[in-house]
């Protein structure tokens, strides 16, 4: 087997368990039952600092949302991107829904539902208040007064709560047009001595997140702390370990999932204690706590914070961060080590959908644009590939001559590469060039809500799903879905047939075992990416196509390739 084919072949093995691991893992390797939280009479299995933000709501039944949506009274939230209500009980941030977001693509889906209240069976809420020492504080039974009813881009709202000691507790609530809500806290002193308050802020999610983490994709407990972009906790360190805490100057932090992310973002200048923890019956929080304030007679003091709560829309998110200036917010997509390569073919992809009006299309005009910018390079990779052909009767005869010495061959080969001018590896540079930009297409189409529910043509409704369409329940006429394994659909079947194609146009390899490999790796590959998103085998068909199609043309270049070695 030549240097070149051995290099090939490890290449197209690592791309099979580079995209192909994080479906093994899940399906046959699940991860191993967490141990469970330690015995605590809170929601937190150890025991933090007084002053820290205090575990906000206990373990308590389980009941239905309309129930629980009713407990209180409220403050209605309405903008175009969020619908939602605030508990005065407790001034609660606990009910928001995306109305432009469907859970599933059904007509008549109800909403993406992020909040719900303390209780339901997905309770995730945020709150803000604060801590201190002698003096009576809000906790999550104080009933808040608002001096509005509905809070919108243009009518912010006042809630307030005096202590009826001397102390007057404030939070002015503002939201925009997306997903930033501002929180500014304020404590009036009325009292006749001082007070010392430290205002803290925290988001309790219960469970984890419904989008397992990967190794290429983080989802669960995420933050900035000191300007570096925080991946490495996860929902099962904090069963393990316990609390998890970071010093930071600005930053933020939060949950996220793979498409929705809720987010505490401090006053970027001001120093905070930020903390993830792991509770009873998988109760989660972040939260982050202020540096004690003292509240002088007469006086009052205002900490500003803010609160994000929606969808992880990349342009969104890069507003925030340039223009609301919160640092690193666009991390909240972990877009991995190319980074820097996979934001600008998302932008290309994203421009070429707003241009066209179907993300399918723009998928494969995607592909002609890759697969034209490689066309280059791809002449030279069949230029080497002629050249080497020529030679391997020469390789065949010094590889006989020398058999017992492999050292002496390997001088040999080197000297009549030398003396032919050939470049052994240059045929490999597409291929390793190609691997950085499928993978970039993998984050992007995995990773971008822009893409998500987003239709192509016939049985295609959703490109961020797999391919509806299997072939054991015959298309869809068998009332049954096959297992994640077999689920093998007609986008998985054409890219094993396209596949199959590239490699019989290929020059046939002589070693016999090479052969084989090279006949089952289509196949595998069929099995591999059928569960992945039906975006995905889109790129791969058509630049399997795309491919045969510059084989075609190339070969008509370089006839030796199409031609058997010649004899010895």
């Amino acid at each position: 087997m030549s240097d070149k084919q051995n290099i090939f072949l490890a290449v197209v093995l690592t791309i099979a368990i580079l995209f192909g691991w994080p479906y093994i893992s899940n399906h046959f390797f699940p991860a191993a039952n967490q141990p469970a939280p330690r015995a605590a009479t809170s929601d937190v299995t150890t025991p933090t600092p007084a002053s820290s933000a205090p575990v906000d709501g206990a373990p308590q039944a389980i009941r239905p949302l309309d129930a629980a949506l009713k407990d209180g009274p409220r403050l209605a939230i309405e903008t175009p991107k969020l619908h939602g209500s605030i508990n005065l009980k407790g001034a609660r941030i606990d009910d928001m829904v995306l109305p432009q977001h469907k859970e599933t693509i059904e007509k008549n889906s109800p909403p993406v539902r992020l909040f719900s209240p303390s209780g339901t069976k997905d309770a995730y809420f945020a709150s803000f208040a604060w801590t201190g020492e002698g003096l009576k504080l809000p906790d999550a039974n104080s009933l808040w007064t608002a001096n509005g009813t509905t809070l919108t881009p243009d009518t912010p709202v006042t809630l307030h709560w005096d202590n009826e000691t001397g102390q007057r507790f404030v939070i002015r609530l503002a939201i925009d047009k997306d997903y930033m809500l501002s929180v500014d806290q304020t404590v009036e002193n009325r009292g006749a001595n001082a007070v010392v308050v430290r205002p803290y802020g925290l988001l309790s999610h219960l469970g984890v997140s419904k989008t397992p983490s990967t190794w290429t994709i983080h989802t669960g407990p995420v933050g900035v702390f000191n300007g570096k972009a925080n991946y490495d906790v996860d929902f099962k360190d904090l069963d393990k370990d316990g609390d998890q805490r970071f010093t930071t100057t600005g930053g933020w932090l939060g949950f996220t999932d793979l498409y929705w992310h809720a987010a505490l973002i401090p006053a970027q200048a001001s120093p905070i204690d930020a903390q993830f923890r792991a509770g009873a019956d998988k109760r989660y929080q972040a939260d982050m706590t202020y540096a004690p304030v003292t509240v002088a007679p007469g006086k009052s003091a205002t900490t500003a914070s803010r609160l994000f709560v929606g969808a992880k829309e990349t342009k969104v998110l890069e507003a925030y961060t340039d223009q609301a200036g919160v640092a690193l917010f666009d991390r909240a997509i972990d877009w991995g080590w190319f980074r820097w390569f996979e934001k600008p073919i998302f932008y290309l992809l994203d421009w070429l959908f707003r241009f066209i009006g179907n993300f399918g299309v723009a998928i494969i005009c995607l592909t002609f644009i890759v697969r034209g910018l490689m066309f280059p390079i791809a002449q030279r990779q069949f230029a080497s590939m002629a050249a080497m052909r020529v030679l391997q009767p020469k390789m065949k005869a010094l590889q006989e001559r020398h058999k017992d010495d492999k050292a002496k061959l390997q001088q040999e080969m080197m000297q009549l590469y030398k003396t032919e001018k050939v470049n052994p590896l240059a045929g490999c540079l597409p291929i390793f060039l190609q691997i950085p930009v499928f993978f970039a297409l993998y984050k992007v189409l995995m990773l971008t809500i822009e893409m998500r529910h987003q239709p192509f043509v016939l049985w295609i409704k959703d490109l961020s799903a797999p391919d509806p369409l299997h072939v054991l329940n015959l298309f869809g006429l068998l009332p049954f879905t096959p297992p994640g394994f077999l689920a093998i659909g007609l986008l998985a079947i054409i890219l094993g047939i396209t596949m199959w194609l590239q490699f019989k146009l290929n020059p046939a390899p002589m070693d016999e075992m090479q052969k084989q490999i090279f006949a089952f790796m289509p196949w595998i590959m069929m099995f591999v990416m059928a569960p992945f998103a039906a975006g995905l085998l889109i790129y791969w068909c058509t630049s399997n196509i795309l491919t045969i199609a510059q084989q075609w043309w190339l070969y008509r270049q370089h006839p030796v390739l199409s031609q058997p070695a010649a004899a010895k």
